[in-house]
């Protein structure tokens, strides 16, 4: 059974327990709702765990193997270019949408109670208050924290995030012996923690069914409604990027029809769609961009792999999106500075998010430690993922397939396309 089965399942079971679990509800003299909330708790403590060597070595081993030096040149200055201002779109484009509909608040309330957190509103009120516009000069204290290991202890992630981007830099540049062997250490252990990361996921049926029965078992169904809308806002969000922002891209930069290249990459769309893994898809998106739209071997084979690695359009709106939906729930007005932190860091996470399914749930751990809410909600949310995982993938593949159209026709190549459904060719310089 497929995890996305098994989830779903586990949030059916977990919604029957809950609806006939009660606080005195007891099992050889041990609370239910204690064994349910130990799951959860597991769950939500694992993912925290590996937040850290994630981010870290994800974002270190993608700028090792971002390409040659002369690919660094030109055409790798205009790719990341092009990624960070289309992922920056893509995050603001989710703030706009998610402040709009607002799903965390329900009849002019906010959601919390319907969700079941359990968290101290004033707690976690009394962690964020007061920002305004002189924390932009805490924000960029953080970006250069002066030690790395409190930073980390104190899962204040954007410190680390900058210095792994420098490290990752510098390290590919390092010749001889020293610099390969670390390379490959770096890149070993990234490996490791990929799979430690894998298995936890692999346990997320059993932290969803956890935390799904506690809310149950605490509201009932009530839940369902702000699911639902947060549901339809990323949906919404994800649409517009996709089939507004993209296309208007296509048209005004590349002069190319935005119906022609979504023929041309449907193939590699449904694939992303379907494994909801950037990576999986890779050589079909690659097929497609050449075979199918007319871009050169030369800028596909640099484009669409560093995409894979650091251009997640998709994630990087579901993550701000997930962050302002919990806050809402909790009732917080979120400040421009606090909500122009969740933007930074969402940006800058989705670059190191790893091109595997659900691996964002880490990556929004760590915007909530950032900006002071708890990580609790982060099971409910889960009870959405696998389909709007599935929805972010293919806007991720979607933006990178964009990238390089635009960067072929910025490089002077004349693509020919003779049909959707047909091969292309391709007139190199």
């Amino acid at each position: 059974m497929k995890l996305h089965h098994q989830i779903f399942l586990a949030m059916v079971l977990g919604g029957v327990a809950g609806a006939f679990t009660s606080e005195s509800t007891a099992l050889a003299g041990v609370p239910l709702l204690s064994v349910y909330d130990l799951l959860g708790d597991l769950f939500i403590n694992a993912l925290k765990m590996v937040v850290v060597p994630l981010i870290t070595t994800a974002i270190i081993s993608g700028m090792i193997n971002v390409g040659d030096g002369d690919n660094l040149g030109r055409l790798g200055a205009k790719t990341v270019a092009f990624y960070l201002t289309t992922s920056l779109i893509a995050v603001l484009v989710g703030l706009l949408v998610v402040n709009v509909i607002s799903p965390g608040i329900i009849d002019g309330q906010p959601a919390r109670d319907l969700l079941g957190l359990s968290a101290d509103t004033e707690q976690t009120l009394q962690s964020i208050e007061g920002r305004g516009a002189a924390d932009f000069t805490e924000i960029l204290r953080q970006m250069l924290p002066p030690n790395l290991f409190q930073a980390a202890a104190e899962t204040q992630m954007l410190g680390l995030i900058v210095f792994s981007l420098f490290f990752g830099f510098f390290l590919r540049t390092l010749p001889g012996a020293p610099g390969e062997h670390l390379r490959q250490t770096i890149e070993g252990i990234y490996r490791v923690i990929l799979r430690i990361t894998m298995v936890i996921i692999r346990f997320a049926p059993v932290g969803v069914f956890g935390l799904i029965a506690v809310t149950v078992s605490r509201t009932g169904l009530d839940a369902v409604e702000p699911l639902a809308l947060f549901f339809v806002t990323v949906l919404l969000a994800l649409g517009i990027h996709m089939f507004v922002v993209m296309p208007l891209l296509i048209r005004g930069l590349a002069k190319r029809s935005p119906w022609r290249h979504l023929q041309a990459m449907t193939p590699a769309l449904l694939t992303a769609f379907s494994s909801a893994s950037s990576a999986a898809t890779l050589p079909l998106s690659m097929e497609c961009v050449e075979k199918r739209s007319g871009v050169s071997n030369r800028t596909a084979s640099f484009v669409l792999p560093l995409g894979a690695t650091v251009n997640m359009d998709g994630t990087a709106l579901y993550e701000c999106v997930a962050a302002i939906f919990i806050a809402q729930a909790y009732g917080l007005d979120l400040s421009l500075t606090t909500q122009f932190l969740i933007v930074i860091t969402a940006l800058l996470t989705s670059i190191g998010v790893a091109s595997i399914p659900a691996a964002s749930l880490v990556a929004i751990t760590v915007i909530l430690g950032v900006i002071g809410l708890p990580a609790e909600a982060i099971g409910l949310i889960l009870v959405t993922d696998r389909l709007l995982d599935m929805c972010r993938t293919a806007v991720n593949i979607w933006g990178d397939s964009v990238c390089a159209v635009l960067l072929a026709r910025s490089e002077g190549e004349d693509q020919v396309l003779r049909g959707p459904m047909r091969e292309l060719s391709v007139e190199r310089d």
